[in-house]
């Protein structure tokens, strides 16, 4: 399994954490793979799953230098997936940004808790595309549709304070206090009902995301023609340049 995935299996506990500190743990195909593959395996051991981030992002979504395209966007799905579908209770660490698919992965999870420096932000308007990875549902069912609509249009960035006030995310804790908040939590769903758990995760999930799947394949449908306008492609010059995209409609 390669090390820009660290998975680690203990004591009932089992810990994804994206690897790639360099690169603020922007994604390709295998990191999502490997992560999906890691909870689609789960041994009836584990009691509760941890995704978390290594260094000072949780992520910086794709990676543009290696290259984005629809693997990317159905690996990612896969991995939205298996949060969603998995008996066990995912907690996703956002110990940094969460931008693009990384924001959906977070709030895949069952829950969400945020370092206050944190923030949420869907990218995907400043390259001339649409948000994926379940974000149309996952963030419309948690904040509603005129907060969902800002967020993707007009690349509104929430700050970790504002994203628990909205309900995207369970908590957020001053930084200096997130390594033990987040262990505290863990250590209480271990510790937990687990039997109990997987019933309520599977009815909340059956209410609130009972669209998930239908988002997906729409997502995707909509993101595979977006790769080859010309305003996708002045995106991804845009963003390499680190200049302000100039887009024409085309």
């Amino acid at each position: 399994m390669t090390q820009h995935v660290l998975v680690n299996n203990s004591d009932g506990v089992l810990s994804i954490k994206w690897n790639r500190p360099d690169r603020l743990n922007a994604f390709d195909a295998s990191m999502f793979e490997n992560a999906a593959q890691a909870i689609n395996d789960v041994s009836d051991e584990v009691r509760v799953i941890v995704i978390s981030g290594e260094g000072r992002a949780f992520s910086a979504g794709g990676d543009f230098k290696s290259g984005i395209n629809i693997e990317t966007v159905d690996s990612g799905h896969r991995l939205v997936r298996a949060i969603v579908r998995s008996r066990v209770p995912v907690i996703s660490g956002i110990n940094g940004p969460a931008v693009g698919m990384a924001c959906s992965i977070a709030i895949a999870a069952d829950m969400a808790l945020a370092k206050q420096s944190a923030y949420f932000l869907l990218s995907f308007v400043n390259i001339g595309m649409m948000p994926d990875g379940g974000a149309t549902e996952l963030i419309g069912a948690s904040i509603g549709r005129a907060r969902a609509n800002s967020m993707a249009m007009l690349g509104d960035r929430l700050s970790a304070d504002e994203a628990m006030a909205a309900g995207l995310i369970y908590r957020s804790v001053a930084d200096e206090a997130y390594d033990a908040e987040l262990e505290a939590l863990v250590q209480k769903i271990r510790n937990g009902p687990t039997k109990a758990f997987a019933a309520m995760k599977g009815a909340i999930t059956a209410t609130t995301l009972s669209h998930l799947d239908e988002a997906l394949d729409r997502e995707r449908d909509g993101q595979v023609p977006l790769f080859e306008t010309e305003d996708a492609r002045e995106g991804a010059r845009a963003f390499l340049e680190k200049r302000s995209p100039i887009f024409r409609g085309s």
